[in-house]
């Protein structure tokens, strides 16, 4: 039976929520492998001068533990 691992990252676009949970995709995609999902926990923006500056989100990232 597969085990299913999440972990929870953060991260941040300065265009938009889209690109942001994209490169927190591209950035687990680096060390782990068989991602199923990532639930977004959290959205926030960092504002600067009255305009939104940058965009994060908070993700739960779940995976399938494979044995090797």
């Amino acid at each position: 039976m597969p085990i299913v691992k999440v972990i929870e990252v953060i991260a941040s676009s300065e265009s938009s929520f889209d690109e942001a949970i994209q490169n927190a995709v591209t950035e687990v995609s680096k060390t782990v492998k068989n991602i199923d999902s990532v639930y977004v926990k959290d959205f926030k923006v960092h504002v600067k001068d009255q305009k939104v500056s940058s965009y994060g989100v908070i993700c739960k990232v779940s995976f399938r533990v494979v044995d090797k």
